[in-house]
C-alpha cells in the first residue's frame, strides 16, 4: 500500500486507526473534510503541505469554531498509529482510495459533491469501481420467496455483464451478492461494518480471488456495527448505481429510509418488487416515485434499467398520453372508415388503462392506491375495474376492496 503524501495526510485528518475512545479528537467529518479542502484550495495548498514544517504557519490563518487548529495538529500527529493501521490493512489485502485518486467511483463524486466520502478502504478488483452497477437492496429479515427473488435477479443481472451492487448485509443483500457470484457476475458490496473481518472471510475468499467481488466501506475497516454507519452507508450503495431495486422494505429501518432518500434526493430510478406482505412498504415507495418491476424475475430487462431515466410518480396525462405506444393496436377494416389522427373516444382511453392493468395490478391493490399510482379519480377507476372485472381481467378479493390482475396461464 504505496499512500502519496496527500492520502496520508488525508487519511490522518478524516479516519480512526482503532476503536476509538470518548477522550480522543474525533476525525473530520465528510462535511468538515469537504469545508477545510476548500479552504487548502483557496489557499493553493494541498492535504500534503500540511505535512511539512511550514504547516503552522500555513494554519494560523484557518479559523473554525469546530474544526479547531488544536484538533488539526493533534490529528496530524497520529503517524505512527498511520503506519501500524496500514500495516495492519494491508496484510489482509486492503486497500486505500482518496478523492484525489483517480480511481474514485465517479458517480459518488457526482451525485454528493463534497459530502462524498474523503476516504475509501476495500479489498478486491479497484477497477470494478467504476463500471455500470445496478444496485439490490432489501430487508434483513426476509422471507425466503424473496430471498429466492433475489438470487434469480442477480442471475439476470450478472448475464447482462452488468455490476450488482448491495449492502453486504444478511438477508436480501447477501442473497443478490452470492446469486450474482454464483453466475460468475461482478459484485460491489458496500459494507458498513467489519471490512477487515470481511476480506478474510470464507464465505467472500471465491469472488475476491476471483477479481469478480470488491468490498468497500467508506468507514473505519475495524469498525463494528453502529446504527448510523448502517443508514448512512445505504446512499453510498445507491450513488454507485445508475438503477435501483428494492425487494422488501419493512415499515421502518435502514432499507426504508435509504429508498425514501434516494427517492427525495433523485439519485437514481427506484425500482420496487409487488408484493401482498402486510408488514412490507412497497406500495409506500411506489407512492412517493418509485416504479412497480414486473413480478416475475424472467420478466424483469435489466439491461433497459441501466438506461431508464429517474421515474417519476405517474400521472393522468403520463397514463393517457404517454402511453399511446402500448395500447393494443385496433384490427384494421378497409369497410370502416378510420378514424383522423389524434381523435379518441372514450374507450381508447380505457384500453391504455387496461393495457396498464398487468403492471397496476399484479399484486392486491385498493381503488385508493390506484388513484396515488394513475392521477385518475375514483369515480373513473370504479367504472372502469368494474369493466375489467365483467371482462374477466381482475378479481375483486374476497372480503376485501383490493382488485388484483388475474395472471393468465
Amino acid at each position: 500500500m504505496n499512500l502519496s503524501p496527500v492520502a496520508q495526510a488525508t487519511l490522518l485528518l478524516t479516519s480512526d486507526f482503532s476503536r476509538q475512545s470518548e477522550d480522543e479528537v474525533k476525525p473530520l467529518g465528510n462535511a468538515e473534510w469537504g469545508r477545510f479542502a476548500l479552504w487548502l484550495k483557496q489557499q493553493s495548498a494541498t492535504p500534503a503541505d500540511l505535512l511539512s514544517s511550514g504547516a503552522d504557519v500555513m494554519l494560523a490563518s484557518w479559523a473554525d469554531s469546530h474544526i479547531t487548529r488544536e484538533r488539526i495538529e493533534t490529528l496530524l500527529s497520529r503517524g505512527h498509529s498511520l503506519a501500524l493501521a496500514i500495516e495492519r490493512w494491508q496484510r489482509a489485502g486492503l486497500w486505500v482510495l482518496t478523492r484525489s485518486d483517480a480511481e474514485y467511483p465517479r458517480l459518488l463524486k457526482q451525485q454528493l459533491r463534497t459530502d462524498a466520502p474523503p476516504v475509501l478502504f476495500g479489498c478486491g478488483d479497484i477497477s470494478l469501481l467504476n463500471h455500470p452497477g445496478l444496485a439490490v437492496v432489501g430487508s434483513r429479515n426476509a422471507s425466503e420467496r424473496d430471498l429466492t427473488f433475489s438470487r434469480q435477479v442477480a442471475a439476470r443481472i450478472a448475464s447482462a455483464n452488468i455490476n450488482l451492487i448491495s449492502g453486504g448485509a444478511r438477508g436480501i443483500d447477501e442473497a443478490a451478492m452470492l446469486g450474482a457470484l454464483q453466475h460468475n457476475g461482478a459484485v460491489i458490496g458496500v459494507l458498513s461494518d467489519s471490512l477487515l473481518t470481511a476480506a478474510t472471510s470464507a464465505k467472500w475468499r471465491k469472488g475476491l480471488m476471483a477479481g469478480k467481488l470488491l468490498l468497500l466501506s467508506p468507514f473505519y475497516p475495524e469498525a463494528g456495527f453502529t446504527v448510523g454507519h448502517a443508514m448512512a452507508r445505504n446512499r453510498y450503495v445507491y450513488c454507485l448505481a445508475k438503477s435501483a431495486l428494492v425487494v422488501h422494505a419493512g415499515h421502518k429501518g435502514g432499507t426504508l429510509a435509504g429508498a425514501e432518500e434516494n427517492l427525495r434526493k433523485k439519485w437514481v430510478p427506484l425500482w420496487v418488487k409487488p408484493t401482498d406482505d402486510v408488514q412490507a412498504s412497497n406500495a409506500q415507495l411506489v407512492t412517493q416515485g418509485g416504479q412497480w418491476c414486473a413480478a416475475h424475475p424472467d420478466d424483469i430487462d435489466v439491461a433497459q434499467w441501466m438506461t431508464t431515466h429517474r421515474h417519476q410518480p405517474y400521472q393522468q396525462d403520463d397514463l393517457l398520453s404517454g402511453a399511446w405506444h402500448t395500447m393494443p393496436g385496433k384490427i384494421a377494416d378497409a369497410n370502416v372508415a378510420q378514424e383522423p389522427e389524434g381523435i379518441w373516444h372514450p374507450s381508447d382511453f380505457y384500453l391504455i388503462f387496461q393495457a396498464q392493468l398487468p403492471a397496476l395490478a399484479a399484486y392486491p391493490v385498493t381503488i385508493e392506491d390506484l388513484g396515488l399510482r394513475t392521477g385518475l379519480h375514483q369515480i373513473q377507476l370504479t367504472e372502469w375495474l368494474q369493466r375489467a372485472e365483467h371482462e374477466g381481467l381482475i378479481e375483486q378479493l374476497a372480503g376485501s376492496n383490493r382488485y388484483q390482475w388475474k395472471r393468465k396461464i
